[in-house]
């Protein structure tokens, strides 16, 4: 069953360790992922992005296929099912299909804008027992077309609308969605520092996890980060397996055309990193304490 990710995170953020958020784009990827963290006993949130909700043909789908493998695999470890940098009618779209977590990304309307539009979300979500994360401060490179250059968030405006009742935050940070330029300047510890302070026992999101040195996570997690985004870096390891078994002409063997022995080795490369990020972020084993 669905939960929201509001207890795992608030165990993760006394606990000192994170969770890791892993976006879903199909069966294989789903599969993966959630076998990933029955295996290490971990809680896990699966992220859905508009684009790839709409990829899989709408959220209900994937509501559907998420629920089914809960049953069939029998995963006993918390799952969140958690809609990624929502619009505004995404949100809605995602509560009425049975989501149990959403983010509403307002952080390119105007503060008060965002604010009110964060606030009414906030009870809609709170009296169906959901969770929602908000953003403020964009972050940057690019994810669905939406292009930010990776500013940092103004700590006062974060105090804002962590005060609106949110369960977690994302702040901007200087961290980036997709791979990371040579001349990245690294996140912002002073920035994260202080927004930490005003917003206190509030778990904070790290969004853009792919290449940020192993060293700055952990650093990022000593100072309030209790949710990590992941996406590129199963995506590249997806795409390196498969290159991989088609160049080795494994395609061409007996039926090893067969989609499901094509996507085998990219379905196992997928476990293989969200394994390594679990143990990473220190989330392994948590879903029996």
């Amino acid at each position: 069953m669905l939960v929201s990710a509001k207890e795992m995170l608030n165990k993760a953020k006394a606990g000192h360790y994170a969770v890791g958020q892993f976006n879903i784009n199909n069966l294989e990827w789903t599969k993966s992922i959630l076998l990933a963290a029955e295996e290490t006993r971990s809680p896990v949130i699966l992220g859905v992005s508009e684009g790839a909700g709409k990829y899989m043909t709408g959220y209900k789908t994937v509501v559907g296929m998420v629920n089914g493998m809960l049953e069939e695999l029998n995963i006993s470890v918390p799952v969140a099912l958690h809609l990624d940098h929502g619009s505004y009618e995404g949100c809605y779209k995602c509560i009425e299909a049975g989501f149990s977590s959403v983010m509403f990304d307002g952080s390119h309307y105007p503060i008060e804008e965002n604010v009110a539009k964060t606030k009414e979300l906030v009870a809609v979500t709170r009296g169906k027992g959901m969770s929602i994360e908000a953003e403020v401060g964009s972050i940057g490179g690019e994810e669905d077309g939406v292009i930010g250059r990776g500013e940092c968030a103004d700590p006062e405006e974060c105090k804002a609308v962590a005060d609106l009742g949110v369960t977690m935050l994302a702040a901007g940070i200087g961290n980036i969605h997709g791979k990371y330029p040579e001349n990245w300047e690294g996140l912002s510890f002073e920035t994260l520092d202080a927004i930490q302070k005003l917003t206190g026992d509030m778990p904070l999101v790290l969004h853009g996890g792919t290449g940020i040195p192993d060293d700055m996570i952990k650093k990022a997690i000593s100072l309030g980060v209790a949710k990590i985004n992941v996406n590129t870096e199963c995506q590249i390891a997806f795409a390196e397996a498969t290159r991989k078994y088609i160049e080795e002409g494994k395609d061409q063997q007996g039926k090893g055309f067969d989609p499901r022995k094509l996507l085998a080795p990219g379905a196992e490369a997928i476990k293989d990193m969200v394994i390594t990020k679990i143990k990473l972020f220190g989330s392994d084993g948590k879903a029996d304490e």
